[in-house]
This record gives C-alpha cells, sequence and structure tokens, in this order.
C-alpha cells in the first residue's frame, strides 16, 4: 500500500494532554501514510503490552494509543490492536491499563495473538507469527522507547518481536539465546517479513536505568516516527546519546547488511534532532544473558498457561 520511504519525522511533545497530543501526531500520521486512501482498510496496531505489572510505564501510554485509534478511525479505517504480551493476554494487559473499555467505546477490536502461522526468517529458523498481524492491511507499530536488562534499549524494531506469538517468543529465548548473535539477528529479520507497516514511537516519558518493567520514568518529550524502523532506531540511539554499538540489536542489524543502521541518504530535520537529544538517559552497563534456560522456561510457561486459562 505504501511505497518505500526514506524520511524520518520527529516532533516535541512534552505530555500526553489533549488536544496537543492529537495536534502532534496527526500531521506526523499523514506523512507516514502519504496521504493514502485508509478507508475502510483493516489497519493493526501493535503498542507495547509487555505485562500487566507496571504497565503505565512499562506499555505504551493509553492516552498515545487512543489518540492513534482515534486518527485512523477518522480516515474510515477499520482499526483492531494486538499483541502477545509476555504475560497474560493483551485485553487483560488493557484493561489494566485503563484502556480497554475506552477503546471498546471506539469500536476498536482487541486481537489475541494466539493464531500463528510459520514464517522463515534468517538462518533458515522458521517462527510463528500472529496471523492477525501478517493478515492486516496496515500494520502500525507504537513502541515505547525503554532500557532494557538483555537488549540496553529497545525501540521499534524490537516491538516488531511482539508479533511472534504466544510460547515462541520464551522458546526463541531458550533455544537461541546462547548464541546472541543469532537471536538478535532473528528479531531484525522480522519487520522484513510484516505487512506494510508505519513505526510511531512513545517517547514522551521513557523508562530508564532498567526495564523493560521496572524502570523508572524519564522526561524524553518526544515523539518520532518513519516507515523504516532501523533507520528510525538509529536516530533515537543518537536522541538518547547513546552509541549505537552498545545496542547488540542495531550490531546484528548492521551484520545483515539492513538499510537504516547508517542515516545516510535519509531524510530528517537535523536541527530538531539536536534539540530533542536529552542528558541523563541511563541504560544498564552490564546485560542479563538473553536465553532462559529449560527451568525459567518452563515455570514461564506454566504461569503463561494459567493466565490463559483464567482469561488474565
Amino acid at each position: 500500500m505504501l511505497p518505500e520511504d526514506r524520511k524520518i519525522y520527529l516532533a516535541p511533545q512534552k505530555d500526553y494532554q489533549e488536544p496537543g497530543l492529537g495536534e502532534t501526531l496527526a500531521p506526523m500520521l499523514g506523512k507516514l501514510t502519504d496521504g493514502a486512501n485508509l478507508h475502510g482498510l483493516h489497519v493493526l496496531l501493535k503498542p507495547n503490552l509487555l505485562t500487566a505489572k507496571n504497565c503505565r510505564l512499562a506499555c505504551t501510554d493509553t492516552r498515545f494509543i487512543l489518540a492513534v485509534s482515534r486518527w485512523f478511525l477518522d480516515q474510515g479505517s477499520r482499526v483492531s490492536i494486538g499483541d502477545s504480551p509476555a504475560f497474560g493476554s493483551a485485553a487483560g494487559v488493557l484493561d489494566a491499563m485503563g484502556a480497554l473499555q475506552k477503546l471498546g467505546a471506539l469500536g476498536v477490536r482487541v486481537r489475541n495473538f494466539r493464531r500463528r502461522r510459520p514464517i522463515s526468517l534468517t538462518h533458515g529458523v522458521t517462527v510463528g507469527l500472529a496471523e492477525a498481524a501478517l493478515d492486516c492491511d496496515l500494520l502500525v507499530n507504537l513502541p515505547k522507547v525503554k532500557a532494557h536488562a538483555q537488549a540496553r534499549v529497545t525501540l521499534a524494531v524490537k516491538n516488531c518481536f511482539g508479533c511472534v506469538s504466544g510460547f515462541q517468543k520464551p522458546l526463541r529465548h531458550m533455544i537461541h539465546g546462547g548464541r546472541h548473535h543469532i537471536f538478535f539477528e532473528l528479531i531484525a529479520s522480522i519487520p522484513g517479513v510484516l505487512p506494510p507497516a508505519v513505526h510511531l514511537v512513545d517517547g514522551i516519558v521513557a523508562m530508564h536505568i532498567i526495564g523493560p518493567v521496572f524502570g523508572r520514568p524519564f522526561p524524553l518529550g518526544c515523539v518520532a516516527g518513519s516507515r523504516n524502523p532501523f533507520a528510525l532506531d538509529t536516530a533515537l540511539l543518537r536522541i538518547l546519546r547513546l552509541p549505537p554499538s552498545r545496542s547488540p540489536l542495531w550490531l546484528a542489524e548492521r551484520k545483515l547488511g539492513i538499510s537504516g543502521t547508517s542515516l545516510n541518504g535519509f531524510e530528517l530535520d537535523q536541527a530538531m534532532l539536536q534539540a530533542l537529544q536529552a542528558d541523563g538517559f541511563q541504560v544498564p552497563d552490564e546485560l542479563m544473558s538473553v536465553r532462559f534456560n529449560p527451568g525459567r522456561f518452563l515455570k514461564g510457561s506454566i504461569r503463561r498457561l494459567f493466565l490463559r486459562l483464567t482469561g488474565r
């Protein structure tokens, strides 16, 4: 639906209050969708719905999700929302965030990423991706800027890992986590097999020091968007003053030769990039192992099954 685009859009946004948030997001979404006719198209929103714990900071902000939902509904799109949380269901996390009822009132359908389709990624590895993410007309990736204990920082590309269905995510941690380069290369290959997508990052209040769940708020004060998640992440690393070489995922992308690990050839407002650079955003110095040992995998799997059976 959308042609390749080499633009990165940046805007300051200090809080989640309306009408200011909508006034910032609307022109950016218009540019990201290139004025395409969105009427009747199935648009799937893919926020970060990691867990119900500390969800008001650990997940994409409810007000951010609602503002994006309203914009696409105003274009006449059929809007749904989905994710594969680490624990529980998308509906359960959205309920804990206070978003479920509000989305329902708008007519936004919640999609749990349980039905999956095998897709071949790099290194000949086949992974089950959510059918809901694969079958939409437009995927709208809505990540949150967060420090991360295993990846140091997570942005647009890492949020696409949430399109991996259910038990498949911890399984990949267990099988491929011992070889970090392969695990991160698998994540880096996911955006290339997804439908046409736009990536819009919630960097208004980020999470720093540690993550992805129990970090501390950091007033980053920005929104960033692109159709290229790799270039978008590279720009955000510059805003965070974090050398790209400290990101294992960025290193995997560079090894795979993916366009976007350099901003050469991409269009963005350099003055805005400079103005948005932040001081004081902290990330872990030492990273935890990516690999889940069998005991941790089994314990987590039992917990996930319990939450699924109880509908949480």
